[in-house]
């Protein structure tokens, strides 16, 4: 049979099996989604050899976003560039086993006379070395302070993240190192972003009981921050970020419906601050505000004008170090 011969053959085939040939095309485009949200979670969630990291969606061209829409996101594993010794600060390299076979890498800054012990865990992407000018800021208050590595990320093993679900055992562990080296002092947990879920997370499942905590944009609900990465590259979420939190669920054994931090916080009742940006495209105010409400101890919310999903303190250090030098000072009178 010519080739014309066998294209009206298909055709006709078509044009009298119509629902067949629908639920065909449906089926396959189907499969063809959840390949490539698979794709994309694998590539969300797990840590690269090298090469450039994804830039911001906002600052895409068109055929940048096509490109990353195509092939996934780009996500180096993050790398310390820098250490204390670069701020004239001495400091000693430590390791913590977390169950599982983590072994987590810590840099402990210690001090004669702590007033406190401030735990610093860094965000989605980032490795400890990103919140060393806020160190310098707590050693500036009398404080003794521990840089963590989350699992994947600078010094620790592992390759992948789970946007501060595991990573909630990381703090945990942590927690206690730092309560075994500081002992009688007040244990306060700072943490930016995926950080700040960690710790969240460590308190409502790990049992932790910190003096005090400090979170910088916290997300509310995992599924509502994947969302958001949707819209920020002008695409509409549904249904591709319910099946993305599915297929990352699955590779990392765990719920992310049910990764929830605005329900974590209601277990939370030490003293708590957290501070965010006015313009954060990536969480909002209200989600901010809802995790906020949920918090069940002594609490303050501080948002920063002009700040986006970034460092307050880097943008604006003069509010930061106001608000974090007037939230310790209340924490070491009451610990007395």
């Amino acid at each position: 049979m010519s080739a014309p011969r066998r294209l009206s053959a298909v055709w006709k085939w078509i044009r009298s099996n119509t629902r067949r040939t629908l639920a065909l095309a449906f089926l396959l485009a189907f499969m063809l989604l959840n390949v490539w949200t698979f794709r994309h979670a694998w590539a969300m969630t797990h840590y690269s050899a090298g090469g450039k990291s994804t830039i911001r969606p906002e600052e895409m061209t068109r055929f940048g976003r096509a490109k990353v829409l195509l092939t996934g996101v780009n996500l180096p594993r993050p790398a310390n560039e820098r250490t204390p010794a670069d701020l004239n600060l001495e400091f000693e390299t430590l390791r913590i086993q977390v169950p599982g076979g983590v072994e987590l890498e810590v840099w402990h800054l210690s001090h004669p006379q702590p007033r406190a012990m401030v735990v610093l865990f860094h965000g989605y992407g980032a490795s400890k070395a990103k919140l060393l000018d806020e160190t310098r800021e707590f050693r500036d208050l009398e404080c003794a302070v521990l840089l963590v590595d989350f699992r994947g990320s600078g010094g620790s093993t592992g390759n992948a993240t789970t946007l501060g679900l595991y990573e909630g055992a990381d703090a945990a562990a942590s927690c206690k190192l730092a309560e075994y080296l500081a002992p009688g002092r007040p244990v306060v947990l700072f943490g930016r972003s995926m950080g700040s879920v960690a710790i969240l997370r460590a308190i409502a499942h790990e049992g932790i009981q910190p003096a005090a905590i400090v979170l910088e944009c916290p997300f509310d609900r995992l599924l509502g921050t994947v969302k958001h990465r949707f819209s920020a590259m002008g695409l509409p979420s549904f249904p591709c970020a319910q099946m993305l939190v599915f297929w990352g669920g699955i590779q990392h054994g765990m719920n992310g419906f049910a990764h929830n931090p605005v329900e974590y916080a209601s277990a939370v009742d030490c003293p708590a601050l957290i501070m965010h940006g006015e313009i954060d495209k990536r969480v909002s105010v209200a989600e901010v505000q809802a995790v906020f409400a949920a918090l069940a101890g002594e609490k303050q919310l501080e948002i920063f004008p002009g700040v986006g999903h970034e460092s307050c303190h880097r943008t604006r250090p003069d509010l930061w170090a106001q608000n974090v030098a007037q939230f310790l000072d209340r924490v070491c009178r009451e610990e007395k």
